[in-house]
Parts: structure tokens; sequence; C-alpha cells
């Protein structure tokens, strides 16, 4: 049988990368001690590994395909095949932004104030290829972790951090010099695995079901009766992605209307309706949207 070997991300996106692929038709169950998960797929075989790692081992090939940021890829500088771009919206609205910060007090105004300084990062490699390609000459060092505590203490001279809206550096009494790149996760493949015909098809298949998974997160159904009599006032104000599904009740001057509307109008949407004599409304959640 064919297998394709996938490369669940290890950490942040653990969680959400699951409960994506649950929603997109396939249950991957794993314990704290197993780095090799179940998935109800036969021609599916799971592995687990640091995000931070992912593309290394997909452009080795160990992978066949498997999910990590942008910025791993281009911190990895990973020769890999990007097949598509997921957002994970139940996790945030925003994207990853990697940004260079400084104490609020610091003289630094711009990335040529720290000619001849350090720099305490994870995202080391991508750090030293920014600022050498800005002809800046810095001091790069890895951070295992609590970056932004060293450049208060006085460790290094600035940061290059992880942030979404920047209210925890803030927070820490840091401030954004400049943004460097933003990120979000991608479903990246091996190039030989991409060539392969069987593989290929089996990727693709993830890649649709994902992206219509995330797609549905957004949106609801919408079904709701209305006199005929009233039909234009209703269908005025109703949002769908093409155009609405119109059916008649049987042996009834009443309509069925159906369509499918942003989460985020709903509650504006439903007391418009009533007014415009629209009865036995329904919200009901999609899984995907294709």
């Amino acid at each position: 049988m064919n297998q394709l070997i996938l490369g669940i991300p290890k950490g942040s996106l653990q969680d959400s990368t699951i409960n994506l692929f649950r929603q997109s038709g396939w249950r991957i169950s794993l314990s704290n001690r197993n780095y090799f998960p179940e998935i109800n797929d036969p021609e599916i075989t799971c592995s687990i590994c640091r995000a931070q790692e992912m593309s290394r081992y997909v452009e080795s090939g160990t992978f066949d395909v498997g999910l990590t940021g942008r910025d791993w890829i281009m911190e990895n500088d990973s020769d890999v095949f990007v097949v598509a771009d997921l957002i994970y919206s139940k996790v945030s609205q925003r994207p990853a932004r990697w940004v260079l910060a400084v104490p609020m007090d610091s003289a630094v105004q711009d990335i040529q104030d720290l000619q001849g300084k350090k720099i305490s990062t994870e995202l080391v490699n991508f750090t030293k290829r920014y600022f050498s390609s800005a002809g800046v000459d810095v001091r790069v060092e890895f951070s295992w972790g609590a970056t932004e505590a060293k450049v208060i203490a006085g460790l290094c001279d600035a940061i290059v951090e992880v942030t979404e809206t920047g209210a925890t550096m803030r927070a820490n009494g840091l401030r954004i010099v400049k943004e460097l790149m933003q990120s979000n996760t991608q479903l990246i493949a091996n190039h030989k695995s991409w060539g392969d015909h069987w593989k290929r098809e089996k990727i693709e298949q993830i890649a649709l079901l994902l992206q219509g998974a995330l797609r549905a997160e957004d949106l609801a159904g919408l079904k709701l009766n209305v006199p005929e009599s009233r039909l234009n006032d209703v269908i005025s104000i109703l949002p769908s992605l093409n155009a609405p599904t119109i059916a008649h009740l049987y042996k009834s001057d009443w309509l069925s209307v159906e369509t499918v509307v942003s989460k985020n109008v709903v509650r504006e949407l439903i007391p418009q309706l009533i007014k415009r004599g629209a009865e036995g409304i329904i919200e009901y959640s999609l899984n995907k949207v294709i």
C-alpha cells in the first residue's frame, strides 16, 4: 500500500493542527509519550517533531509533507514546496510578526543604530541575513527563551522576537523599532514527494480539505422561511457566497431560503430578517466550505 508520511508540529501548533485535521475528516490520536500518532487513514503515517525543525525533515525526505511556520522555513533556508497557506483563525486572526525591539528608553531608532551591537533571538540565521543585507554589522546570539527579559536586563542591546499585537512587549517596557517579517502556518512538501503522482494527489486532497475547514470557521449556514410576497425584502439584505438557495414549501405560498454568511453578521442579520417577515430561522455550523 502507498504511504504518505505526515509531520505534525509539536508545541503551540499541535492542538490547532489536530483540531483542524479532525474538522477536515481525519482523527489523529496521540499520547504525551508517543511521537507516532495514529490516524484514521491507512494511507497516512504520522510523526511529530518541533515546528522549528519540520522544514529540515521535509526537505530531506524524512517526511513527505508537514506543517510549520513560514518563519522556520526561512530560518532553515529550506528548499521545500509550499502547497498551501493555512491561517489558523481559531488560534488568531492575525499573522505572527517577528519584530526588532528595544527598551523604551533606548536611543535606537532604526536598524542602522545597532551597528556593532548585540541582538538576542531564536531566529538567528534569518536575523543575520536580514542585517547583513542591510549592511549593518551586529552580533546575533541564540536565545533559549525569556528573550524579552534579556534586553531589559541589559544582556543584549535588542531582540528579534515574535508577537501579534505588540501588547505584551509594551507591557514589559519594550518598544518595537521595526517589523522584520510576517509568518503564518504553511503546508509544505518534499519536492520528490510532490513529483510522485500518488503522493501529490494525496497531498492535494489534504490541502483542499484543510483549506475548506479553515474557510468554514468564519462562516455559518442560515435557513429560514419567508412568505413569497416578502421574498425580495429578505433577499435584498441577505449576503451569500454566490446566491441563496430558494425552494417552495409543500402546498404553500411560503419559501425556504438557505444561504452561507459570515459569522460576524449573523447577530445583526437575524433581527432584520424577522422584521422583513422571515420565520423559522436556523443557524448551523459548517465543517468545510470548498
